[in-house]
């Protein structure tokens, strides 16, 4: 019984003893951490706890000064307790990112990242990007796999950052997020395979921005967002600027290079199995609104450069022509600022044109709108397409008075067809709804609608196909036969 005893005993302290010398766990308060300390003096230290890898908390709640980027890398956890905000100050500069992962800067995956209890508070210390061309987020990652943020909170997001913003991703993870402020709240480029759940937004800009093409300077690649679910979201309306959507849906397409092609800002060509966009942004932060005639062509490998008056950034290898939104599913949303819920979206302006004339054309897929309850009584659409898409289905929601408004940006020379469903969703408008109306030239509707509730005894819904055709079955007054 007694050598068992000792056994056991040798066995509990080599246990411990391996422990010791690796716990998996840091405090980043062992190395300096501290609401006492200076901004700068707290970068360095949570650099040094970040990179002992695993699990590192910051348990003492309180106001942390930051100065600067904290970079994560692989097999990394980060989790703050509760009442621990990370607080921007300018003490050596304005910056862009309080987090910003590792392989960012070298365009090499990171994986197994996981950001939990974040607080920051902007503190009005904004710098528009960088580290990465185009990369804006208070926390941002670029070139991750296997990306988690909880419980995540900022309450005074500044133009021109958003507050999440991750790009050339795959299987990312967003939930129990509070976003206010007036710049986009979770910006995403291109990325496959994510979901954003249990969120709240009060933004002036959109609250989700799904932009697979872009302005230059506010995302770093272009490509598909694909197979995604955005679930339990709000969008408040504590500010009424009516500037952005609830999200944003935003296709591209764009050229091969040659010679004497004319240019604009943001426009994007091929060259060298390279994508390159112009930067024609001014000093203040305005385009320039000028055409260029392009004579040489861009073979850079990397960052910028001037040719016949152009300002080229090389933004990516490979050959793709089209960018777009596919496969994504909204569940759950409610909508209570009187704005565009859903802008399925182009570009077309001295920003950005998102379709260059002659480019392959986009298409969007596949995007369900299941249970999205509009809570204002607002007359801004519920859906404005810009884009071509092939399907859309709305299921059990809850409407009012916006319906689907679809546009053309003058540039394209199709708009393809787009077959519409909706089915178990109930119609709270009074007297005379307009469900769908149509501006595009030559385009092709086909509308399905069944199993709907009218709550108004006047209802009716009516289409306008304007200079294109809808064809129409449905159980709704005004539309059924």
């Amino acid at each position: 019984m007694i050598l068992r005893l000792l056994v056991f005993t040798a066995f509990i302290t080599s246990c411990l003893s391996i422990d010791a010398q690796n716990p998996g766990f840091t405090n980043a308060a062992d190395f300096g951490f501290s609401p006492n300390a200076t901004g700068v003096e707290n970068v360095k230290a949570l650099q040094k706890s970040v990179d002992q890898g695993g699990t590192i908390i910051v348990s003492q709640p309180g106001t942390y000064k930051v100065a600067g980027t904290t970079y994560v890398g692989s097999n990394t956890t980060l989790e703050f307790g509760n009442g621990v905000i990370l607080k921007k100050v300018d003490e050596a500069g304005p910056f862009t990112h309080v987090l910003l992962n590792k392989g960012a800067l070298t365009r090499t995956y990171d994986e197994h990242i996981v950001i939990k209890g974040l607080n920051v508070s902007v503190n009005h210390v904004l710098k528009a990007f960088d580290e990465v061309f185009g990369l804006r987020g208070q926390i941002a990652f670029f070139y991750i796999k296997d990306l988690k943020i909880e419980g995540f909170r900022c309450y005074d997001i500044e133009n021109p950052q958003f507050g999440i913003h991750v790009c050339t991703f795959e299987d990312l993870v967003i939930d129990d997020v509070i976003l206010k402020g007036t710049k986009d709240g979770i910006h995403l480029g291109r990325g496959n395979r994510f979901s954003i759940s249990n969120a709240v937004f009060e933004t002036v800009d959109d609250a989700i921005a799904l932009n697979a093409h872009d302005y230059a300077t506010s995302n770093p690649e272009l490509g598909w967002i694909e197979n995604g679910l955005v679930k339990n979201c709000y969008d408040l309306s504590g500010n009424q600027k009516l500037v952005g959507f609830f999200c944003r849906i935003l296709a591209g397409g764009w050229i091969d290079w040659h010679k004497d092609m004319k240019v604009q800002n943001a426009d994007a060509v091929v060259s060298n199995h390279r994508i390159y966009r112009v930067d024609g942004i001014m000093p203040n932060g305005k385009p320039d609104g000028k055409e260029y005639t392009s004579e040489t062509r861009p073979t850079h490998t990397e960052g910028t450069k001037v040719l016949d008056g152009i300002k080229w950034v090389m933004v990516q290898k490979g050959d793709e022509h089209v960018a777009g939104v596919r496969n994504v599913t909204f569940r759950d949303i409610y909508l209570e600022k009187p704005r565009v819920g859903f802008s399925i979206h182009f570009d077309n302006g001295i920003w950005s044109r998102s379709y260059y004339p002659g480019a392959e054309i986009p298409m969007q897929k596949q995007l369900v709108f299941d249970n999205i309850r509009v809570m204002h009584d607002g007359t801004k659409e519920l859906l404005g397409v810009d884009t071509p898409i092939d399907a859309i289905t709305i299921c059990n929601s809850s409407l009012k008075n916006g319906g689907i408004k679809f546009r053309s940006n003058k540039a394209m020379p199709d708009y393809f067809p787009t077959a519409i469903n909706i089915y178990g969703t109930v119609f709270n408008a009074k007297g005379q709804m307009t469900l769908l109306d149509n501006t595009v030239d030559n385009k092709i509707i086909h509308l399905n609608t069944s199993s709907n509730i009218e709550t108004s005894s006047d209802f009716s819904a009516k289409v306008n196909p304007g200079k294109g055709k809808i064809t129409i079955t449905s159980d709704l007054n005004g539309l059924k036969k």
